[in-house]
């Protein structure tokens, strides 16, 4: 194709940007909105074929119907020469793919990555559209670096396109779940297997099965498990290394239901963080348990006994028993009372009693108090719950 054609009379063709399995990337100017953009054209010998051309066009609608600053914008599609076209957003041009070559990613980094992927994921996910071929090439770096964006949804899944091509399996082998190598239908746990792979290649500057035979590698996807991560990069972040290996669990079961999930555990398992430039200060350790006192230290240090979870509940069912027996002890000590009274109950007065004899042979008595006018007899008491209590009065 002519360098400076002219698609649809609007979009100018300029240089290469990258090729694919069914069409190349073209670095493009909008003549008439005046801005750069990328240019997806389908190969002559691919557009023969009526299922890549199905393919081609559900990428335009699957990601035309997502807008989410991770995802690239999808401007235009259309057809020159019979050979459809997809008009996208311009960026600089650089993958993750380009990036992980240089080596292993920090931490932070590939937290950034699988943050913003997550994002888009969860975007495309709400809309019932499965990406179903996440790898490193199809990560593309926005301008400064700092941002992620999704693109090539070729082999998208929507409602309306259940099968893109019958009985093939589609995607980047490498980067296949068990189960989708096993034939299995597509679903959410696959693009989150795949970006899992994707998070450990960065942290680990090789993919967790670097077999090149494509029967070895089938293989080992299938039976095989990888190196730990925290073997490979002792200085992650245990967390982070946790949700990685949940995403790439063999069972999809133990895999996040969502990406919307995944992300949550991304940002939970977050430890705090050194500024840029800094080394961040290791996790505290876990406490040690000494099997025999350290010698000079003195022995006679009261240390409270460690309750656990069995002394708590001994205790709780404790004070409940305890709370039963006085609420049964205080009826019951009133009933008592009250059947043990035969003295009539005198009027209350505010005048101090009279002492109370002390029996002492050496110690003379007090003259008796002079007689007291006997009071009316009290009405009979009655206890509680029991009716009337035995003894009337005198």
């Amino acid at each position: 194709m002519n360098t400076l054609a002219l698609l649809a009379g609007r979009y100018e063709v300029r240089g290469k940007l990258g090729r694919g399995g069914m069409a190349e990337v073209r670095d493009g100017w909008d003549t008439r909105l005046r801005r750069p953009i990328a240019i997806k054209l389908m190969y002559p010998a691919v557009s023969a074929q009526s299922g890549m051309r199905n393919r081609f066009e559900a990428e335009a609608q699957a990601a035309a119907a997502l807008n989410h600053p991770n995802i690239i914008a999808v401007y235009d599609s259309g057809e020159h020469d019979g050979n459809p076209f997809i008009v996208m957003e311009r960026l600089p041009g650089e993958t993750l793919a380009h990036e992980m070559a240089r080596g292993p990613l920090p931490q932070e980094r590939v937290r950034v990555i699988l943050d913003n992927v997550l994002a888009a994921l969860t975007a495309a996910h709400s809309a019932a559209i499965l990406h179903r071929d996440i790898k490193p090439g199809n990560i593309l770096l926005a301008a400064g670096g700092d941002m992620m964006k999704v693109g090539d949804f070729g082999i998208a899944k929507t409602p309306e396109a259940t099968h893109t091509l019958t009985g093939q399996i589609l995607g980047t082998i490498a980067y296949l779940s068990p189960e989708r190598l096993a034939g299995a239908p597509a679903c959410v746990a696959d693009d989150l297997y795949a970006l899992g792979v994707v998070g450990y290649e960065a942290l680990a500057g090789h993919r967790p099965f670097p077999q090149e035979n494509m029967a070895a590698l089938a293989g080992a996807i299938l039976h095989g498990n990888p190196p730990p991560l925290a073997g490979l990069r002792p200085d992650v972040d245990p967390g982070l290394i946790a949700v990685i290996e949940r995403a790439m669990a063999h069972d999809p079961r133990q895999r996040f239901s969502s990406a919307e999930e995944m992300r949550a555990a991304l940002h939970n398992s977050r430890l705090p963080l050194a500024p840029v430039g800094q080394v961040a200060p290791p996790p505290y350790p876990r406490t040690k348990l000494l099997q025999a006192p350290v010698p000079g230290l003195p022995t006679n240090t009261f240390v409270p006994p460690m309750v656990t979870s069995t002394t708590r509940r001994r205790r709780k069912v404790l004070s409940i028993l305890a709370v039963v027996a006085v609420l049964i002890l205080i009826p019951l000590a009133l009933a008592l009372d009250a059947s043990s009274s035969h003295a009539p109950v005198g009027p209350v007065t505010t005048s101090t009693p009279a002492p109370v004899p002390v029996s002492n042979a050496e110690t003379p008595s007090p003259p008796p108090p002079p007689p007291v006018p006997a009071p009316a007899p009290a009405p009979p008491w009655h206890g509680p719950g029991k009716g009337h209590g035995k003894g009337g009065g005198g």
